[in-house]
């Protein structure tokens, strides 16, 4: 690694020194790798995992610096080895396929017993990425403001960052991703006058979706690359929207549709019960909330709620995603607000994401000059499969939420 590389990926240039944790590393892979269905292979020829020889192959490169890695913090370990190139697929292996096995069974690879000792070794969020108001800018922008141009060479024309949902296999993601958009807006009952509040604005598509249908949106963001995009886009599309670089809290007025795309996964455990109360407030009366979630089971959120991990640490800083159960829950004791319907797209992110992969991996040569490295490279690569694999397997699903206000004792005949 380079010296400019190594500075701007301290964690990365060099391994950690932990022989002792090193060791207990390997000998607690080495059986819960033997009940995967892949192959772990090595120089010397030696092969571990229950797969045969068609399994997915995981080469490992560098089995001292891999298990110094997985041994000094196993949750973000096991990516930065993959960043470092410690680790790598076999021949005509594809990543996601080689990480499918393993999300599938995130809930048992790791013995029971063992899993009781997680508190010891969990990392909980750092203080600076705690989703504070200035907290959240900086979370945002950490992500969204790393380059308009890196994003369009991977993500459709309309420049949706999220799930789409495919009428069919012949489908294109961008006409899949209209479809998605129009199910929010659907959802939230959006049309001519209709005073519309989105919190998160993306690059734009939704609010020019909105606008077209003749309502009179507020759009939010905190990230000041994508502000000065969306604001360019609304220009171009000739039509009237409100864009402000503000924080969901700072909002005021009264909306009768308020609509939200995976944004409630960067806002934090802390903050839930603000951000669900901040809705309420704002929704007028006979309002409709539309919103798009990414969801774990609720074993699992419970699980890794108070956990840090490499998706935290290198692609969404102060990320949590939630449970349905923890978001009803949230809902039914913050809030006059109760989910009227649900709509899951889980296997509709997994082939958005797989889109997504192939097309940065074809635009890398571009990408590269935009200044991005060999590790970003295998970063970014690892985060898209990594998240392919967990909503392939359902270890992961994404829910479009239909919320309003819950009916009072007159509405439902008591009295």
């Amino acid at each position: 690694m380079t010296q400019l590389a190594s500075a701007r990926w301290p964690g990365i240039a060099r391994a950690p020194r932990t022989p002792l944790r090193a060791r207990i590393a390997r000998a607690i892979l080495r059986p819960a790798v033997n009940q995967v269905p892949v192959r772990l292979t090595f120089a010397d020829g030696r092969t571990w995992g229950a797969g045969g020889g068609d399994s997915p192959e995981m080469r490992v490169v560098r089995p001292k610096a891999f298990f110094a890695r997985l041994g000094a913090d196993t949750k973000i370990g096991f990516g930065e080895a993959y960043m470092a190139g410690d680790w790598t697929t076999g021949a005509g292996t594809d990543l996601a396929d080689l990480l499918e096995p393993f999300a599938a069974r995130m809930a048992t690879i790791v013995p029971v017993p063992l899993q009781k000792l997680r508190g010891f070794v969990d990392k909980k969020l750092p203080h600076h990425q705690r989703n504070s108001v200035h907290g959240s800018r900086k979370n945002i922008e950490a992500h969204y403001d790393l380059s308009n141009d890196l994003f369009a060479e991977f993500l459709d024309p309309s420049m949706t960052y999220s799930s789409a949902w495919f009428e069919s296999a012949e489908q294109d993601l961008e006409a899949a991703q209209m479809r998605k958009i129009d199910a929010i807006l659907d959802d939230a009952d959006v049309g001519p006058g209709t005073r519309v509040l989105e919190i998160g604005s993306g690059w734009g598509a939704l609010a020019i979706r909105a606008a077209r249908r003749g309502a009179k949106v507020t759009t939010i963001t905190l990230s000041s690359e994508q502000a000065a995009f969306a604001r360019r886009r609304f220009a171009e599309a000739g039509v009237d929207v409100d864009l402000q670089l503000v924080d969901y809290r700072e909002v005021t007025g009264e909306y009768d549709a308020i609509v939200s795309v995976e944004m409630i996964e960067a806002v934090g455990e802390e903050y839930w019960a603000t951000y669900f109360a901040t809705i309420d407030k704002l929704l007028a009366p006979g309002g409709h909330v539309a919103i798009q979630a990414i969801t774990m089971a609720h074993h699992r959120y419970l699980a890794t709620r108070n956990s840090y991990g490499w998706i935290q640490k290198y692609i969404f800083p102060g990320g949590l995603i939630p449970s349905l159960e923890a978001i009803d829950r949230t809902l039914h004791e913050h809030t006059s607000l109760t989910v009227t319907n649900r709509r899951s797209l889980g296997r509709h992110y997994a082939r958005t994401l797989r889109e997504w992969r192939d097309n940065f991996d074809a635009s890398w040569e571009t990408i590269k000059t935009q200044g991005f490295d060999e590790t970003f490279r295998r970063m970014w690569e690892f985060y898209l499969a990594y998240c392919e694999a967990g909503f392939r397997t359902g270890y992961l699903d994404v829910f479009q939420l239909s919320i309003a206000h819950r009916p009072l004792p007159n509405d439902e005949g008591f009295g």
